[in-house]
């Protein structure tokens, strides 16, 4: 991509975050924000930025600009496999970070948590800015019980896991029940039973990291990556059989 663009400041956005996205570097955003402060950045901002030669689009109307779509139903999985693969790269990142009292979980952890905005901004399109809104809020509570469940899981609080569990399994349906209602290709009991796998392959992953079960943990991993690509692909399905045009 070549020249600038606009970038709205979302929120746990950082200039070296911003820098790693788009490819390019922290004083090159300075440099075309004078008077910007880097270690206050407001949400709803407004700021520059001259990307790098390769970085993911936040959009798949971005896409279809740079002219990078034009294989219709391909594409559209493509993207959402980026997005679902992105998921769960970072929340693995999340976990180990916890667990194992890494000094990445900061930075981990505000990448991860970028990642129900760009859902939102993938789905925004099709569905509206309040579906999409509705959908990346019950993604981030998705993200953020998780993390409670690990710290109790580590600390051996069953009482705080219990609960968080219980919360976990209830935000899962609550994202069944919004996808199915907003496509009729997309039925809110496969987006059930699909989180119910996803949830039971983290949790088990995370067990044996706790456990210091190392070789089911890797294996593990493969496992939740291509059970995320299945729902990549049935959310791309469901999306190109409603707007085929």
């Amino acid at each position: 991509m070549n020249g600038t663009m606009q970038y709205t400041i979302r929120p746990y956005d950082t200039i070296w975050m911003l820098a790693q996205v788009f490819n390019t570097t922290p004083e090159s955003i300075m440099e075309v924000n004078p008077g910007i402060n880097p270690t206050n950045l407001q949400v709803g901002q407004v700021i520059t930025i001259t990307p790098g030669n390769q970085y993911y689009p936040s959009t798949p109307s971005e896409f279809m600009e740079e002219g990078m779509l034009g294989n219709g139903l391909m594409d559209l999985e493509n993207y959402f496999r980026m997005l679902w693969e992105q998921h769960v790269t970072w929340t693995s990142n999340v976990v180990e970070a916890i667990i194992f009292d890494l000094p990445t979980l900061e930075l981990a952890t505000q990448r991860l948590l970028r990642n129900p905005q760009d859902f939102a901004n993938a789905l925004m399109p099709f569905y509206g800015e309040e579906a999409a809104r509705e959908f990346a809020d019950l993604l981030t509570e998705h993200l953020t019980i998780a993390a409670e469940l690990v710290k109790a899981a580590k600390a051996g609080d069953t009482n705080t896991y219990n609960d968080a569990n219980t919360r976990w399994h209830q935000n899962a349906n609550q994202i069944a029940a919004l996808l199915g209602s907003l496509n009729p290709y997309w039925s809110e009991e496969d987006w059930s039973a699909m989180m119910e796998d996803h949830l039971n392959l983290l949790s088990t992953r995370t067990n044996n990291l706790l456990e210091q079960n190392y070789a089911q943990a890797t294996a593990g991993y493969d496992d939740i990556e291509l059970q995320a690509l299945e729902m990549a692909d049935m959310m791309a399905e469901g999306i190109y059989m409603q707007f085929p045009e």
